[in-house]
């Protein structure tokens, strides 16, 4: 029997975080969980691709865009399972009992989010995050593991810029649980820019989406 979950990757100048990324897989890969890693690359100019494929990794490349690398990523899997993964994400140890716990339901699970070295402001805004999530709105940071039926049945990762996480978990309303493990992301971007102001950006990118502001002009104001 097969291993039942593909690992999806999206990286672009990623070298400096995805070792530990993957490092953290291998009690997946020896539980017999993990059938291949895919990283979908946005155009690297580090050593990212090198590296991914020093650790077996199939690698996908393409245009530099969240949600198109998902997709292509997760066009090219195999597996019955889906597990999406940002590249600073690192999901903390005694994360596989919970996943296979999970492959018995038929439901998408997010991971219960936490910050590397976050001191109390990452607590506090890994506690607003996680109570989101159980309203329905897990973000890309916190992983995605879904059945492959359901990931075609909704019609799979958006090819957009950004907010493609919020896009899908729309899309999967009424199918998110949670698992309970901890995918630990780092605190970087939010020690760079202050969490405060960061965690209100986030916030007002998040209601412009709802209001209908394309992917594209967010990501122009989100990236400058």
């Amino acid at each position: 029997m097969r291993a039942p979950i593909s690992v999806i990757v999206p990286t672009l100048n990623s070298e400096a975080v995805l070792g530990p990324c993957l490092q953290a897989l291998m009690p997946g890969l020896e539980a017999g969980l993990i059938r291949e890693l895919i990283v979908s690359d946005g155009g690297s100019e580090d050593a990212t691709v090198r590296l991914a494929k020093a650790w077996g990794a199939e690698v996908v490349e393409g245009p530099a865009s969240r949600g198109g690398q998902l997709r292509r990523g997760c066009e090219a899997a195999q597996g019955h399972w889906l597990l999406v993964l940002h590249a600073d994400t690192i999901l903390a140890p005694g994360w596989v009992e919970p996943v296979i716990a999970h492959l018995g339901r038929h439901d998408a699970g997010w991971f219960r989010l936490a910050f590397a070295a976050g001191g109390w402001r990452g607590r506090a805004v890994a506690l607003w995050a996680n109570l989101r999530s159980r309203l329905g709105l897990p973000y890309g940071d916190q992983g995605l593991l879904v059945p492959m039926p359901l990931y075609r049945k909704v019609g799979g990762y958006a090819d957009q810029p950004l907010m493609e996480d919020v896009a899908i978990a729309r899309a999967l309303r009424g199918h998110l649980r949670p698992i309970d493990a901890v995918a630990l992301t780092s605190a970087q971007k939010y020690r760079k820019m202050g969490w405060l102001r960061r965690g209100a950006r986030n916030l007002w990118t998040l209601a412009r989406y709802a209001g209908g502001a394309s992917p594209e002009r967010l990501a122009q104001d989100y990236y400058r």
